[in-house]
């Protein structure tokens, strides 16, 4: 990464939803660092790609569930290496289950990653916004925190805990000129619902009203929104990108 270059960090920005943010806020002239937990080749295709587009992209390991390695990440990546504008809070993990047979650890692995990696990297991406007296925030929430789904207790905890903490540290960061919003997709097709047979596939699909999953690029034209100038005057929303689909 050049020295001061305007930069957006995208956490789990490897594959999916990440992966699509990453190129659409590369396409939209930011650098962009790229997060990933174990599999760098996937993260390094990604900005490959970026590269190949005429945009810039560098990847980067960071485990967002193990808060003192945000912070070590941050002191090594990003405070006064670049000019960060923008961070996508974007990786997360699932663990499902019904919650009389989920363990501990289950529940604990996801509410740490999902939740507290987006606080841990937020409070550090606000330290530095804050100094600047300007900067974009963008949670990737779920429809599932607003509706709630069967067999992810843990997921839909995070994920609507993660709306209230957009909420609240939009309050706290709007005075310096900080912007915090989430976005909640709905029945979007990644590599993690290409796993679901056809007939749940279906059966989805037919709950939305627009009838069809949501692509990645549609989420991530959202996220580009909220991170960009044109969205300036909002703050503290959440963004549903669903097809007009409530569970």
């Amino acid at each position: 990464m050049s020295e001061k270059s305007k930069a957006a960090l995208v956490t789990g920005g490897s594959r999916g939803i990440g992966a699509a943010v990453a190129r659409r806020l590369a396409a939209d002239g930011l650098e962009v660092i790229v997060t990933y937990v174990s599999k760098p080749e996937k993260a390094q295709a990604v900005c490959d790609e970026i590269a190949a587009a005429g945009g810039r992209a560098t990847a980067a390991a960071l485990d967002v569930g193990d808060m003192a390695a945000v912070s070590a990440f941050f002191a090594e990546h990003i405070k006064d290496k670049v000019d960060l504008h923008v961070l996508v809070n974007n990786a997360g993990i699932t663990k499902d289950g019904f919650l009389v047979r989920m363990r501990d650890e289950d529940f604990e692995s996801v509410v740490r990653v999902n939740l507290f990696g987006a606080f841990a990297c937020l409070r550090e991406a606000a330290k530095i916004m804050m100094k600047r007296r300007c900067g974009r925030i963008v949670n990737l929430a779920s429809v599932v925190a607003q509706s709630g789904n069967a067999g992810q207790a843990n997921y839909v905890a995070a994920k609507a805990g993660l709306i209230g903490l957009t909420k609240s540290a939009a309050l706290e960061l709007a005075p310096r000129g900080i912007t915090v919003n989430a976005v909640a997709p709905g029945f979007i097709a990644t590599d993690m619902t290409a796993v679901l047979t056809d007939e749940v596939k279906t059966a989805y699909a037919d709950r939305i009203p627009l009838k069809r999953a949501g692509s990645a690029d549609e989420v991530a034209g959202a996220v580009a929104y909220l991170a960009s100038d044109a969205a300036a005057y909002i703050t503290g929303q959440v963004l549903a990108v669903n097809g007009g689909m409530y569970l």
